[in-house]
């Protein structure tokens, strides 16, 4: 069975957390929402996934202005305050007694609708807020060997249909060409934009290396991933050439390297794409060095940061 970056070994302390829904602690078998829910309804929420490390919550003003951007671009008033919805995050981890070795889904929604209709005057009631602690972390295995990408046929759309940008519950592109690539006995989906340059995965950003210098997409399409922001900015603070551009399949199937960055996994490899070897199919000296540096990051900004 294929595996890929959000996989993980079950924890058997998760059957016993608490999530919090709407500030109230609730066991994590009885949360639920309302069938009248806009995120239940079409997908009406954005959200945003972050980890503990430490007793820290690393980057996580970076994850608060990407939420507050998206909800003000959806017009969603979330209700609280930056600093409301930090102790309302932290609340939940005290209350669960959790410090490291965590990944938090933070799911905002417009909230409950009169009847189940897109438009958001049938809302209601004030937004849904969930968040969902979990001990999780990225198998071992997969961010030493790395993964295997397929390119579907499924493109990551211009800002004019849906936003790549939003991180919303509207992740229909994105589950499609996850099951693609799955479905051809692949690990993850390799997306192109609609010129046919690379854009993105399904689930985390795509970077390759050529001849010692990192390349990533222009971000034009893609969600603006904090860990890919923090990715470029290391290499430029360790004097790694790094290149935000357009480039093609070619480009990749020749790579020295590829690697995928995402909050939950940082960097993994990727060893194989379209059934093309990418360099000698293990992990290059690039991503090693780019997972330890970007480890070292992590460790300073959970420090540094708000503390559980």
């Amino acid at each position: 069975m294929s595996k890929g970056t959000h996989d993980y070994a079950p924890d058997p302390r998760n059957a016993a957390i608490k999530v919090n829904l709407n500030d109230a602690l609730i066991a994590r078998d009885e949360a639920k929402v309302s069938v009248f829910d806009a995120g239940y309804v079409l997908g009406d929420g954005i959200w945003e996934g972050l980890r503990v490390h430490g007793g820290g919550l690393p980057f996580l003003d970076m994850h608060l202005d990407r939420l507050y951007e998206g909800a003000k671009a959806i017009d969603l008033d979330i209700g609280l305050t930056r600093e409301q919805l930090t102790e309302r995050i932290l609340a939940t981890l005290r209350a669960n007694g959790m410090r490291d070795h965590v990944h938090i889904r933070l799911m905002v929604t417009r909230g409950l609708k009169a009847t189940p209709h897109q438009d958001p005057r049938f809302v209601i009631g004030p937004p849904t807020i969930v968040i969902v602690p979990e001990y999780k972390e990225p198998l071992p295995d997969t961010v030493a060997k790395g993964i295997r990408l397929f390119t579907v046929h499924v493109r990551r759309g211009a800002p004019d249909v849906q936003d790549p940008k939003l991180n919303s519950h509207s992740k229909l592109n994105c589950i499609l060409a996850c099951i693609q690539a799955q479905k051809a006995g692949y690990d993850e989906a390799l997306m192109l934009d609609p010129h046919g340059f690379v854009a993105t995965c399904n689930s985390t950003h795509f970077f390759i290396v050529r001849r010692g210098e990192v390349w990533t997409s222009t971000g034009k399409y893609c969600l603006g991933g904090i860990t890919r922001a923090n990715v470029v900015r290391l290499c430029r603070d360790h004097g790694i050439p790094v290149f935000e551009k357009d480039f093609s399949l070619t480009d990749v199937y020749g790579a020295d390297e590829a690697f995928v960055t995402g909050t939950f996994a940082g960097l993994t490899p990727v060893c194989e794409i379209d059934g093309r070897t990418i360099g000698d199919g293990t992990r290059g000296p690039m991503c090693k060095r780019l997972q330890q540096v970007y480890m070292q990051l992590m460790e300073t900004e959970s420090r540094a940061g708000v503390q559980v």
